[in-house]
């Protein structure tokens, strides 16, 4: 089938489908050479269905990528932990249910909200197939240079990133266009900050960042709180960047 028809399927972007494309996540059965059209097969429906478990429990695009890559990949024990994730989750959503009821009776629920068993059976995997799989060069320089962060630098280095953020969402409320110096200069900005607190931002992993701004709904989301089509804006002025 068509791209749109796959999405329409799949209930994701077209846009997401290119940018799952360029990571190498999902690659479609066939490119047209004279058009570009991408068409998908069963195949591709069968990964779509992994990757939107893996998305469902909250895993990174990133950790999916190396997950589905791994030549050892075994599909079965994925299909197993991810079944035994999720009836985590259910539980607790039953619980939250139930706690409603609850307060709608005039009681007061106890132990309702807590997410320790699910969140530290999810961490365990991620944890598990992240040394499985290896780690990438930023990925260890991000946790050696953060290593000795205390929650309060934690906290300051995540509001200066936001800050910087916001200022994208003010220059494109006040008509910056992308390719403009002041857009130009923000994104110097950010890929100099992301050095500074985090890992070598290299034009090559800004321009991933890029697109991730706008292919993953959670960074989309939070980015366009500062203003809807922030996160498109971004994401337009490091492509310009990165040429």
């Amino acid at each position: 089938m068509h791209i749109k028809e796959f999405a329409k399927l799949t209930g994701v972007s077209v846009r997401t489908l290119h940018y799952y494309d360029e990571i190498g996540l999902l690659k479609p059965a066939f490119v047209d050479g004279q058009n570009g059209y991408r068409d998908y097969d069963e195949r591709s429906l069968e990964r779509m269905v992994e990757i939107l478990f893996y998305r469902e429990l909250d895993f990174p695009l990133k950790s999916i990528v190396e997950i589905l890559s791994s030549p050892d990949y075994d599909k079965a024990a994925a299909i197993r932990k991810q079944k035994e994730l999720l009836m985590l989750k259910k539980e607790r959503l039953e619980r939250l249910i139930s706690a409603l009821n609850e307060a709608e009776k005039g009681e007061i629920p106890m132990n309702t909200f807590s997410k320790n068993e699910y969140e530290t059976a999810r961490k365990q995997y991620a944890d598990e197939a992240k040394h499985r799989w290896g780690d990438t060069d930023a990925y260890k320089e991000s946790k050696q240079k953060t290593a000795g962060y205390s929650a309060g630098k934690w906290n300051d280095v995540n509001e200066g990133l936001d800050a910087v953020l916001a200022e994208f969402a003010v220059a494109l409320k006040d008509g910056t266009t992308p390719e403009s110096e002041a857009a130009q200069s923000l994104v110097r900005k950010l890929q100099q900050y992301i050095t500074d607190n985090f890992y070598t931002c290299t034009d090559e992993i800004l321009a991933g960042l890029g697109r991730m701004y706008v292919a993953d709904d959670r960074f989309k989301t939070n980015i366009d709180k500062n203003g809807v089509g922030t996160a498109e804006f971004i994401s337009d002025a490091i492509k310009i960047y990165c040429k």
